[in-house]
């Protein structure tokens, strides 16, 4: 059995394990070749909107992996907006039709090869649907990768097939693609699969609890603490 901690902290309120979080995906975006990403720029720990979920070793406290949940906001705009811009300005249309809906974008998806397989990236997704819910966020973006689509889609996120090539656009590099995708309504997840909704349902009636799921690998133990009042 494998156990973690999902924390969740205000990123401006512990800059020292945004570190940790900045260092760990460089770590493994660097193995895949790829530098110039903006969740690979920590100008997003000095904003007061975005939300980190760090998923840490329960004996020392390092960093295994971990999302970020980033409000969009006058300072700063979201990182879809810009990766997506690049290719297609009918991305700031769309969020521009949100105007007084608080909207964000889970963000920075990342596990280290020590928990590599045992499914932490579906959980991670899980805790960044349910910690935008606890933050009254009304429609959640993301920008996923060939291998995280379908765990997005069993979580209630859908294609935006309005933009690029029916969604899919060329980034980080050109020989890699990317797929917009958005959760309308986050608080009831109508286009989940059942237990995904009701994992995550669980989740936001109870942000402070430790769960045991089972992954590819076996029984996993989370220590989730998502309470943002407490983060």
């Amino acid at each position: 059995m494998v156990s973690v901690i999902f924390r969740a902290f205000r990123a401006i309120d512990e800059p020292e394990s945004c570190d940790k979080f900045v260092a760990g995906h460089r770590s493994v975006l660097e193995a895949y070749g790829i530098t110039m990403i903006t969740s690979n720029n920590a100008q997003w720990a000095k904003h007061k909107n975005t939300y980190v979920i760090l998923a840490e070793a329960p004996d020392d406290g390092r960093a295994l992996g971990g999302v970020r949940i980033q409000i969009a906001d006058d300072d700063f705009p979201l990182p879809i907006a810009h990766a997506v811009g690049l290719v297609d300005k009918g991305i700031h249309d769309l969020i521009k039709s949100f105007d007084g809906v608080r909207i964000a974008e889970a963000c920075g998806l990342w596990n280290s090869r020590e928990i590599h397989g045992y499914g932490y990236s579906f959980f991670l997704l899980r805790a960044a649907i349910a910690l935008a819910n606890l933050l009254g966020v009304k429609a959640l973006f993301a920008l996923a990768a060939p291998v995280t689509v379908e765990m997005c889609l069993n979580a209630g996120f859908k294609v935006e097939h309005n933009l690029g090539k029916e969604g899919f656009f060329n980034y980080p590099k050109l020989d890699l693609v990317a797929t917009a995708m958005a959760i309308r309504q986050p608080d009831n997840l109508t286009d989940a699969r059942a237990e995904d909704r009701i994992y995550v349902q669980e989740l936001v009636a109870h942000p402070n609890n430790v769960v045991e799921s089972v992954g590819p690998k076996g029984v996993v133990t989370i220590d989730y603490r998502l309470n943002p009042n407490s983060a």
